[in-house]
């Protein structure tokens, strides 16, 4: 089944720590297939877009894959083409979030395999601020360009 077609939105959050720097909010994807993977298994929150408002859909994602409100101002960043074929649109924002809010929607698959048995999974697992270095790899490398291109902003703006 292509995935071409299907298109997601997301929002990479970020804070300025004085002393470590850029911070990147990133999220875990819950479920037994991603249980022991961490270097380059990480995400933006993100979801299916539903509607034509790209940044509507990728609010409303973050806030069920996190439980947490994203304010905004948003920057687009540039949509990337992951390795399945998604499209995935993001934005990113400012935000110096309390993780202890967390929470996550779920969903539910056969589990273990071919059990006929359902399980029930969280769509993430866990989310957490990562300092640049790190961020680098821990996120999806289908994913790594949203982190350049808003560093590069970033910096740009830190120049004007």
């Amino acid at each position: 089944m292509s995935r071409r077609n299907e298109v997601s939105a997301g929002i990479l959050a970020f804070r300025r720590r004085q002393k470590d720097g850029i911070e990147l909010l990133l999220a875990h994807p819950g479920g037994p297939y991603w249980h022991n993977r961490d270097e380059g298994a990480w995400s933006i929150p993100k979801g299916l877009v539903e509607t034509d408002d790209l940044l509507a859909c990728a609010r409303r994602e973050f806030y069920e894959e996190t439980g947490l409100a994203a304010a905004g101002p948003f920057m687009a960043l540039t949509p990337l083409r992951q390795k399945s074929g998604k499209m995935v649109h993001a934005f990113a924002c400012a935000a110096d979030l309390n993780l202890a809010g967390f929470s996550s929607n779920s969903f539910e698959m056969e589990w273990p395999p071919r059990s006929g048995r359902r399980a029930s999974f969280p769509e993430v697992d866990r989310i957490a601020y990562f300092r640049l270095a790190v961020a680098r790899r821990k996120i999806l490398p289908g994913q790594r360009a949203f982190i350049e291109e808003l560093v590069r902003k970033l910096d740009d703006t830190a120049e004007a």
